[in-house]
């Protein structure tokens, strides 16, 4: 028993003497000591302590969390407008996959509004509903009128299909024109008197 008593004093004053001059965290490094602020505030009694009021609380307003933003999801919005209708096709920006597909002639019943900037509003409102619910964040978006020995200018509904989708929230990247343009074109339909009304 004594000499288990001895053990452990002869351990209390290694601990003691490495403790009294050395910092525990680094013992290269000589203990540190309160400032005078910091030996104030330690020193107050409990009875001290409770005269004291609370201070005022302060009112800490955490600004709300942002979406951390990431890679963006773009495709690619291939309008193709003629004088009969308006076909919004949504894809991937290769092309292959199919995102929404619309047309003008979808929302309107008569055959004559097809064409129509209500009906091109209408159809590329319902491709960017889809679009959201995919993911999509933008977009680039190709313009395409018949072309060939057709109409070279898109039709009425194609300004007011590309307004609808600035309109949807998305970024908007590139605005192509790809409507095909020969070369060298094949001959007109119509015969050499041309059409007859």
């Amino acid at each position: 028993m004594i000499v288990y008593y001895l053990l452990l004093t002869i351990q209390f004053t290694k601990i003691w003497n490495f403790t009294k001059n050395q910092c525990f965290l680094n013992p290269l490094q000589p203990k540190q000591t309160l400032s005078e602020t910091e030996a104030e505030i330690e020193v107050k009694t409990p009875a001290e302590a409770e005269v004291e009021k609370p201070k005022a609380k302060t009112k800490t307003t955490t600004e709300p969390e942002t979406k951390k933003e990431g890679p963006l999801k773009w495709g690619i919005a291939h309008i193709y407008s003629s004088y009969n209708n308006t076909i919004i096709h949504m894809t991937d920006l290769t092309g292959a996959e199919t995102v929404a597909l619309s047309s003008g002639g979808v929302h309107v019943n008569a055959d004559r509004y097809e064409s129509s900037p209500f009906a091109a509003m209408k159809a590329a409102n319902t491709v960017i509903e889809s679009a959201k619910n995919k993911g999509f964040d933008g977009f680039h978006i190709r313009v395409r009128a018949v072309g060939g020995v057709g109409s070279r200018v898109p039709g009425p509904g194609a300004q007011a299909a590309i307004r609808a989708l600035a309109r949807g929230g998305f970024k908007i990247g590139r605005i192509d024109d790809v409507t095909p343009i020969p070369h060298d074109t094949t001959r007109k339909k119509g015969g050499k008197r041309g059409r007859r009304v």
